[in-house]
C-alpha cells in the first residue's frame, strides 16, 4: 500500500539532525504522559490509547526490540508484533513472511537458493519467506529499514538488530512495564492466517499456547489479539479470555475469499455487521479512511458513522496509521511536496480523536502522545 518516493540528500542530512533535536525535548512532554497505569481492558486512565504500531516504526527499523524499546519510552501503552511463523514453528515479529525488504538476508549468500515465488492469499509473492527459515536461522540475519527513500534516518540502524520471536517481545514488554512503572501492553496481530493454515503452520494454537504459558490470558487488557480474518479471531475467542480486534480495510478478508463465504469488510460496517463483530471481539480496527474518507483531491473529508454505528454495537474503534510524513498525510496536512519531510500530523490526530476513536496505530508514538495531551485540555 505504500508508493516510495526519494528525498535529496541535504533534506535527509537535515531530517536526521531534526530528528535528534527533536526527540531530547519531546523526553520530557512524553514523561507527564507515563505516570498512570492502565485501567483493565478500557482506554487508558488518562484517556485515548496510543499503540505503537511495528514499534516505533517512524523511528528504527520495523518490528525489532529497538523499536518496541523506544516506542514505551516515547509514551505508547501497547507495542504491536504482526506474528509470522518459522519452519520450527516459532512465532516472529515480522509485518510479512517475506523478509526480502526487511532483513539483509539478500546479502547472505548460504540463504540465496531459498528465494522463491509463492502465492501468498491469491497473490504472487517472490522473495525469501519465513516459513523455509528455522529460528535459529533467521537470528543470523539482520533488520533494515522498509522504507528507505521516506525514512532514510532509520538506515542508520540497518543491520544491528535481530528478529525477535512473540515470547522476546513479551518478555520486553514486561520488562518496559517495571521500567516505566506503568502497563505496556502487547497487541499482537495473526498474519495470513488462512494461508498458514494451509500449509500446516497453524499460527493460533502456538500464540493462544505462548499468551497462557506468560499468565496474559485475562480480559484485563495486558493483551489484546487482532487479525484482518474473522476466521483466525473467533479460534482465539473460543480459546482465550483477552479481548480481539477485527482489523478491517477495503474488499473481503482471505478467509471469505478462500472459503467462497463469509462477510466483506463493506459488510463489517455495516450496523448488522458490527453486532455480528461483537460477538468474538471487543474492538474493530478500521483503516483511517473508513473513519474519514479522502476527498476527490486527496484532502481530509468528512467524518462516517462508523464510529458512532461501532459504539452503538458496543465495540471501541482503534484506527491505523497514523505517520508523520507527507507521503502519508491528506493533501491539505502536508508542509511542501517531499514525501519525507513532516506534514501537519498533530492537526490529523485532533480531528481524528474529535470523530470519537478510542485509540490509535502510530509509527510515531511520541506524537500521539502529544496530540492526545493537546486534545484533552492539557496544552
Amino acid at each position: 500500500m505504500v508508493t516510495r518516493a526519494r528525498t535529496g540528500k541535504g533534506r535527509a542530512k537535515a531530517a536526521i539532525l531534526a530528528a535528534g533535536a527533536v526527540l531530547l525535548p519531546m523526553m520530557a512532554v512524553v514523561g507527564s504522559a507515563q505516570a498512570s497505569a492502565r485501567s483493565a481492558g478500557e482506554r487508558a486512565s488518562h484517556g485515548i490509547i496510543v499503540v505503537g504500531h511495528r514499534g516505533a516504526a517512524g523511528y528504527r527499523p520495523e518490528h525489532t526490540i529497538a523499536s518496541y524499546e523506544l516506542a514505551a519510552q516515547l509514551g505508547a501503552d501497547y507495542i504491536e508484533p504482526d506474528l509470522v511463523p518459522t519452519k520450527d514453528g516459532q512465532l516472529v515479529a515480522r509485518h510479512e513472511n517475506e523478509i526480502g525488504g526487511t532483513t539483509d538476508v539478500s546479502k547472505h549468500p548460504e540463504f540465496a537458493g531459498r528465494k522463491t515465488t509463492k502465492t501468498i492469499d491469491g497473490a504472487k509473492v517472490t522473495g525469501w519467506f519465513t516459513e523455509d527459515f528455522t529460528l535459529a536461522e533467521l537470528k543470523t540475519l539482520r533488520a533494515v529499514e522498509r522504507l528507505p527513500d521516506i525514512r532514510q534516518h532509520n538506515t542508520l540502524y540497518n543491520g544491528r538488530y535481530q528478529i525477535p520471536t512473540l515470547q522476546e517481545v513479551i518478555d520486553l514488554s514486561k520488562q518496559l512495564s517495571r521500567t516505566y512503572h506503568r502497563r505496556i501492553g502487547v497487541f499482537p496481530e495473526t498474519k495470513h492466517p488462512t494461508y498458514f493454515r494451509s500449509i500446516g503452520h497453524p499460527l493460533e494454537p502456538t500464540l493462544i499456547a505462548t499468551l497462557k504459558r506468560n499468565g496474559l490470558d485475562h480480559h484485563d487488557g495486558r493483551a489484546i489479539v487482532q487479525s484482518f480474518e474473522p476466521t483466525s479471531l473467533q479460534i482465539l475467542h473460543k480459546s482465550l479470555c483477552v479481548p480481539a480486534m477485527q482489523a478491517i480495510t477495503t474488499g473481503s478478508p482471505y478467509d471469505t475469499v478462500a472459503n467462497g463465504k463469509g462477510p466483506t469488510y463493506d459488510d463489517m460496517v455495516k450496523p448488522s455487521g458490527l453486532k455480528d463483530i461483537a460477538k468474538y471481539a471487543d474492538w474493530i480496527g478500521p483503516e483511517k479512511a473508513r473513519v474519514i474518507p479522502l476527498k476527490s483531491d486527496g484532502s481530509l473529508g468528512t467524518p462516517t458513522p462508523l464510529v458512532k454505528d461501532a459504539h452503538a454495537a458496543g465495540l471501541k474503534v482503534i484506527s491505523w496509521t497514523f505517520r508523520n510524513e507527507n507521503q502519508f498525510l491528506p493533501t491539505d496536512l502536508r508542509n511542501g511536496t517531499a514525501n519525507g519531510d513532516y506534514g501537519q500530523a498533530l492537526t490529523e490526530y485532533g480531528i481524528f480523536f474529535k470523530a470519537g476513536l478510542d485509540a490509535v496505530f502510530s509509527d510515531n508514538s511520541d506524537t500521539a502522545v502529544i496530540a492526545r495531551k493537546e486534545f484533552q485540555g492539557g496544552k
